[in-house]
């Protein structure tokens, strides 16, 4: 069974910056890409970042690039987020995902995807 459990989330600033970690257990860590999808309220739940198994590849969307991170320790289990330059159109709660796919050739940003999810992590950007 696998399991992912996020944090790092809290409230802060317009320009600070936040770490979000998931540590996740239950699989080999290193096989599966991993994602971050945020929710904002009234909105429907939409990809932000992943990274694929060796951490080699990774992908964001257009609205975080150059302000987040995602990045992995293997050797921990878990993924990270770091995100600076926060604005208050980034307050949603924050999920991790694992893919359903081993050794996947293409770090996906598909929900479909990912079958395992964590709880999430509010984070709120004040202006």
């Amino acid at each position: 069974q696998v399991q992912l459990v996020e944090s790092g989330g809290g409230l802060v600033q317009a320009g600070g910056s936040l770490r979000l970690s998931c540590a996740a257990s239950g699989h080999t860590f290193s096989r599966y890409t991993m994602g971050w999808f945020r929710q904002a309220p009234g909105k429907e739940r939409e990809f932000v970042a992943a990274i694929s198994g060796s951490g080699g590849n990774t992908v964001y969307t257009d609205s975080v690039k150059g302000r987040f991170t995602i990045s992995r320790d293997n050797a921990k289990n878990t993924v990270y987020l770091q995100m600076n330059s926060l604005k208050p159109e980034d307050t949603a709660v924050y999920y991790c995902a694992a893919d359903r796919v081993v050794m996947a050739a293409m770090v996906s940003r598909l929900q479909y995807r990912y079958d395992y999810w964590g709880q999430g992590t509010q984070v709120t950007i004040s202006s």
